[in-house]
């Protein structure tokens, strides 16, 4: 039996603690994953963390309790939001390298170093099909957003009027989700990427090119002045880019810094210089809407 201080003895309580939960979590993500090879993977993880479990508790000699709320937390995330970003972001907010220490000084737990380097190997397997047409759903946001922060920027000063502006946008925006779909159809037939299917990445292009519209369009809707619209529809704009990128970050292990400014830079970018165009178009016209 290894004498632990009453500190080091808590951490490892905590690390216990996040392998059981966490074997749990994929033994019933597995129970009801329809994907044969899904189903057996997480199966395989589910028993490679219950070992981890059982190895810890030989150490501390003491049994734990799950966080029930963590536990149905990652189990609807994963059913909601996609089985891989659940699993990477439980896995990452497990904060496994900070216990390596105990794998170096504790002889009992030498055996986790290889174990949780499998472990990442093995979750690396699992196969979903949202992620096949992130390259679809990432066209549909950006173009959506660069493009409509730009058109009702522009619409703002030009137009002057909420609901005009609402009604302008929300058609432009269908039209150009809709002729963007059909681009993405006939440049993902012509590449003929056995993995990917054509209407279904047209489908989850615009499908993610319309919600980002409607949400971008909505702030016009419900206020009747223009520039606090304009402001909370930017502001809008900034919290979308940070959940997708954040999403994106973790389930294909991106860095999210990175993509989350260059995309917000270029949507402001785009916004200011829409925004001095249509006013510069107005006085040009004359026309005082």
């Amino acid at each position: 039996m290894t004498n632990l201080s009453g500190k080091d003895l808590k951490a490892l309580l905590h690390f216990q603690r996040n392998e059981l939960m966490e074997s749990l979590v994929y033994h019933q993500l597995a129970k009801c994953n329809r994907d044969k090879e899904n189903k057996l993977t997480l199966d395989r993880i589910a028993h490679t963390e219950q070992l981890h479990y059982d190895t810890v508790r030989r150490v501390t000699n003491q049994s734990v309790k799950i966080p029930v709320w963590r536990y149905l937390l990652y189990y609807w995330m994963a059913r909601i939001l996609g089985l891989t970003f659940a699993v990477k972001l439980m896995e990452r907010n497990g904060d496994v390298p900070k216990y390596h220490k105990f794998f170096d000084e504790i002889p009992e737990l030498k055996s986790l170093h290889h174990a949780e380097a499998d472990e990442a190997g093995i979750i690396n397997l699992i196969n979903e099909e949202k992620l096949a047409y992130t390259g679809a759903i990432v066209l549909g946001l950006n173009d959506a957003l660069v493009e409509f922060t730009g058109v009702l920027a522009g619409f703002t000063l030009a137009l002057n009027k909420h609901m005009l502006i609402a009604l302008t946008g929300s058609i432009t925006g269908i039209s150009a989700a809709m002729s963007m779909a059909c681009s993405v159809y006939l440049s993902t037939r012509a590449e003929k990427k056995e993995d990917v299917k054509p209407r279904k990445s047209a489908a989850y292009t615009g499908l993610a090119y319309i919600m980002t519209v409607v949400f971008l369009v909505s702030p016009f809707v419900m206020f009747s002045n223009v520039f606090a619209a304009l402001g909370i529809m930017l502001m809008m704009a900034v919290l979308i880019i940070f959940v997708f990128n954040y999403y994106y970050a973790i389930a294909c292990d991106e860095k999210f810094g990175h993509r989350f400014w260059e995309m917000t830079i270029l949507s402001f970018s785009v916004a200011g210089i829409s925004f001095i165009v249509g006013y510069l178009l107005k006085l040009l016209v004359g026309v005082d809407a």
